[in-house]
């Protein structure tokens, strides 16, 4: 700005002897105030009052300085079947809303400003809704039903406490992808499903009492931490029959509440329950046996129940039921990102979100 202003003097002054000098001085100061007026004029637009990050679309703040307050208006604001990826950064606070995101919302991230501060809560459990025997299903805080769904620095809880059945996350969709988020709950605190879906977790905190992931989907857990707080199920599976992965862990850190001292790996919600542990650390809360059958039924005979190099004081594998199963390396290994989410539409999780 000032080498502009300067040039402009320099040219004035060519002309400066056939200007009276007040009309000169007067003129110099008309262009710099035209100027300075220009350059201010033309910042405003470089940086709107919402200061939105480059790569996101929307912002929601309760402050008021982003586009939305509340999630829930940022999605039923966003473009139906888009695209592209609709990009929502979400500002610290203590959002209490359930959010829904619709089948017709696809490709929608959700990035907080940090994990331990931006936090979705909601209290909603089983006695509560009072809807029948499926009322579990209408708990959850965040519901996503839209394909290719990503999620970001987040904490998102249910905070009905040990009330029953209680849902903090629900996935009903393919493609979707959790990095960095803390999942908050009880029994119930995870839910995955939807016919065929595909779902990553990364780097992520789950913690819960009875059954606290469960559900259909196939779902891949890499470099976790599970927090089991009673005596109770981590997993309880309903993997399809024709599925050929259900739950994977990989790399992750079981741990409990200090008065837990026998939990489970996991029992089979339904016949074909699929779930594998690999390089997992565990402690000594974990029992002897590792996994448990549904109550009196023949599930354990359908249901594949497996380990591979798991380790610390919880990894007794001697001691599992008969029915599980010890992985060799060939078979560990054909654990891959790849094969875990193969189908009929590629899908890397660990592209750019």
């Amino acid at each position: 700005m000032t080498s502009l202003i300067l040039r402009i003097r320099r040219c004035l002054a060519l002309s400066s002897k056939e200007v009276p000098p007040d009309s000169y001085r007067e003129a110099i100061g008309r262009v710099e105030t035209f100027f300075c007026c220009l350059i201010i004029f033309s910042f405003s637009f470089a940086f709107p009052k919402h200061n939105l990050p480059e790569k996101y679309d929307y912002i929601v703040a309760q402050d008021g300085s982003g586009n939305f307050t509340t999630i829930q208006s940022a999605i039923e604001g966003c473009k139906s079947f888009p695209y592209k990826r609709i990009r929502i950064f979400i500002k610290n606070g203590v959002y209490h809303e359930k959010v829904f995101i619709p089948s017709w919302n696809t490709q929608i991230s959700l990035t907080g400003e940090s994990k331990d501060s931006t936090i979705i809560t909601y209290d909603d459990y089983f006695k509560k809704i009072d809807k029948g025997p499926n009322s579990t299903f209408y708990t959850a805080t965040l519901l996503v039903q839209g394909n290719d769904f990503h999620a970001e620095n987040l904490t998102i809880e249910n905070s009905a406490g040990p009330v029953g059945q209680a849902v903090a996350l629900a996935v009903e969709a393919d493609r979707c992808s959790f990095i960095n988020c803390k999942l908050l709950g009880n029994q119930d605190t995870l839910y995955v499903a939807g016919e065929n879906g595909r779902q990553y977790f990364n780097d992520c905190y789950i913690e819960g009492t009875t059954d606290f992931i469960f559900g259909e989907a196939t779902a891949l857990f890499e470099k976790c931490i599970l927090k089991i707080k009673i005596n109770s199920y981590i997993t309880a599976a309903s993997t399809l029959q024709d599925a050929a992965f259900g739950f994977v862990f990989k790399n992750c850190v079981l741990t409990a509440s200090p008065e837990v001292t026998k939990a489970f790996l996991g029992r089979p919600w339904r016949k074909y329950a699929r779930v594998v542990f690999l390089n997992c650390i565990m402690g000594n809360f974990i029992s002897p046996e590792g996994w448990s059958n549904w109550a009196n039924t023949d599930n354990y005979k359908t249901a594949f129940y497996a380990e591979y190099k798991s380790n610390d004081t919880g990894a007794n594998v001697n001691d599992r039921v008969p029915w599980s199963h010890q992985l060799s390396k060939d078979d560990a290994d054909k654990y891959t990102l790849e094969n875990i989410f193969s189908g009929r539409i590629e899908w890397n999780p660990l592209v750019e979100n």
